[in-house]
């Protein structure tokens, strides 16, 4: 199902983005979002999974990229976020003895794989740098 954890990733790497060489702490990131810093630090840990941020801990930690964020495709962010989309099923299983029953979830499961195809696509044509230079 579709979440806002890709907004909060996408937001919290373009702002890491434009102070590349500080450490911003999660109480920064968190007010630019008007998140809890607990969420924030919740996708930093995501984001350092993947190898796209490192932190350091003290007075003046805090978290900025790791990568170049002209190395960073959007596709790559949404892959971190969502293996895909998919908008969902009924909660009850279709009659298998009605033709539409019996396909409908088939047909959904190709429409959904064309769907992230797409979106793959269109998000493998631009970079975190070329998202964040429209701030």
């Amino acid at each position: 199902m579709i979440s806002g954890k890709f907004a909060i990733t996408i937001h919290i790497l373009t702002l890491l983005s434009k102070f590349p060489d500080e450490f911003l702490s999660s109480e920064f990131i968190a007010s630019s979002m008007n998140l809890h810093p607990v969420l924030v630090r919740k996708e930093i840990v995501n984001l350092k999974k993947n190898g796209l941020v490192e932190s350091k801990e003290g007075k003046n930690g805090g978290t900025r990229l790791f990568k170049k964020a002209e190395s960073v495709t959007l596709d790559a962010i949404f892959k971190m976020t969502f293996e895909t989309v998919t908008l969902g099923y009924a909660k009850n299983d279709p009659n298998p003895d009605c033709p539409i029953g019996k396909n409908i979830n088939k047909k959904l499961d190709a429409l959904y794989a064309d769907i992230n195809q797409k979106i793959s696509s269109e998000l493998s044509q631009m970079t975190l740098k070329s998202f964040a230079d429209q701030f």
